[in-house]
């Protein structure tokens, strides 16, 4: 069980049909992750309601992604090396985001650059 491959998977889905709205489980990473996909302006807004002793996310979509999911294994990523995988999972050139685990937080390829660090992939969104 990929509690993070089932949330891309239901988010790109729900995109997909044309939905409003999807629940999602709730995590830390999952958390993280939905944070960056929102300061990159892919999804509107996403709130944690709790049901019971367990949390779920009610993301607010825009209809702008048309492609997200998990990159495993999990990769590791030199300061240098983004262009190569970049190539490799994105569509084109400044189409879409790396999202990878930094030593300084979650964040995208682009601010992972900017800073000059590494870290390790988790997922793709464009």
């Amino acid at each position: 069980m990929d509690l993070l491959a089932d949330a891309l998977s239901a988010i790109k889905n729900a995109e997909r049909v044309g939905k409003k709205e999807v629940e999602i489980v709730a995590s830390k990473l999952i958390g993280n992750i939905l944070n960056v996909m929102k300061e990159k302006n892919y999804i509107k807004d996403f709130k944690l309601v709790k049901r019971g002793n367990k949390g779920k996310f009610v993301v607010q979509l825009h209809g702008k992604i048309i492609n997200c999911n998990v990159i495993k294994p999990r990769f590791s990523v030199k300061k240098e090396e983004f262009e190569k995988w970049e190539k490799r999972f994105l569509p084109a050139y400044n189409i879409g985001i790396l999202i990878l685990t930094t030593p300084k937080g979650i964040m995208d390829h682009n601010k992972a650059k900017e800073l000059g660090i590494g870290g390790k992939l988790l997922c793709y969104v464009y």
